[in-house]
């Protein structure tokens, strides 16, 4: 699977939301967010429970690294400037830095993080450890167990995934992000205010209540479509949409958040609303009118949202940074496709 189709989304433009949520969260860093520490937290030492075993964090992090995605987001939307995170090679420009990350790394100030290659799927360990962090926070991630076991030899705490690779709700890794940085009322306000959002979008639009939706990306020969466990689809449902029985029915139990779809099986792909994506509005527009394209009936219907760009496509993944972007940007387009259906 491509590093595209493992991380992309809908891009609305950079929002005053996004600025008002980061600004009210980073508040409380003070002057820790200038040397990438976190204020002093009370309750530690604090244990988490995951697939390679418990990690506990005996006293407030320090220094702060991130692994995969949305921990980088929920670091700084929480305040705090972590000193080394992944490389964002898909939407994140030629500093490979995504720009709701970039803006938030301006509004704390402080110290540029190290950028650690994300292009394949290797942790470059290395770098990792010369940037002398106090933890790891990884919680939605590829994390390996020997990667695990590598950096936790070291002396490092790491938060690996709770119970299966890229497949942790966006919402525990705010969680699990504020209890690891002793900062977990913030966390519990930062996540009241995007629900906040979700629900108001949500009631503003009852008919998305009960509609059934498939996300596909037709991706290099190959239709991948997004399981209930991706954080992707969990937005989508939280919406009020549903994934109907023909998607989960295709799920062959390779991934713990997508499956592959034979092009003589895409007719099953039986939902009302199709959301997908494509780099560019000529990419798009070739698939939805291909004979491959054709045999799902939303797309002959015509009852299509999608994300065009990289960096829609990059943010549409949420996390507390990229959520109040890309929501109303995708609320317009699902509910233009949602009148298709319906039609």
């Amino acid at each position: 699977m491509t590093a595209r189709s493992a991380r992309w989304g809908a891009l609305a433009a950079f929002g005053l939301t996004a600025s008002l949520a980061l600004t009210g969260c980073a508040g409380a860093a003070s002057d820790d967010s200038e040397s990438g520490g976190t204020a002093s937290g009370e309750g530690f030492p604090v244990t988490f429970e995951h697939l390679y075993g418990e990690t506990t964090i005996e006293s407030t992090p320090e220094r702060v690294a991130t692994w995969g995605w949305g921990a980088t987001d929920a670091v700084l939307a929480l305040g705090v400037v972590p000193v080394a995170i992944p490389s964002d090679d898909f939407g994140g420009g030629d500093d490979r830095i995504a720009p709701w990350v970039e803006e938030a790394l301006d509004e704390l100030g402080g110290d540029e993080p190290v950028i650690l290659d994300n292009s394949g799927d290797e942790l470059p360990i290395e770098e990792l450890l010369a940037a002398d962090p106090d933890v790891l926070i990884a919680s939605y991630s590829g994390l390996t167990e020997e990667q695990y076991d590598t950096i936790t030899g070291a002396g490092i705490p790491v938060v690996a995934p709770a119970e299966a690779l890229w497949s942790t709700p966006w919402r525990d890794v705010i969680t699990d992000t504020g209890k690891a940085l002793g900062r977990e009322d913030d966390a519990d306000a930062l996540l009241a205010d995007l629900d906040s959002q979700i629900a108001d979008a949500a009631a503003a639009h009852p008919e998305f209540a009960g509609t059934s939706i498939a996300y596909i990306d037709d991706d290099v020969d190959t239709m991948y479509m997004y399981l209930p466990a991706d954080a992707r689809v969990e937005v989508l449902e939280d919406l009020g949409f549903v994934t109907p029985e023909s998607v989960t029915a295709l799920d062959n139990g390779e991934s713990t958040f997508y499956a592959t779809v034979s092009y003589e099986n895409l007719d099953k792909i039986d939902a009302e609303v199709i959301f997908t994506q494509a780099e560019e509005q000529a990419t798009l527009d070739e698939f939805l009118s291909s004979d491959r394209g054709q045999l799902i009936p939303a797309v002959k219907k015509g009852a299509v949202a999608a994300a065009v760009g990289v960096e829609e496509e990059d943010s549409v993944s949420p996390t507390a940074l990229t959520l109040p972007w890309s929501l109303p940007s995708l609320v317009d387009k699902l509910a233009a496709a949602t009148a298709v259906a319906k039609g």
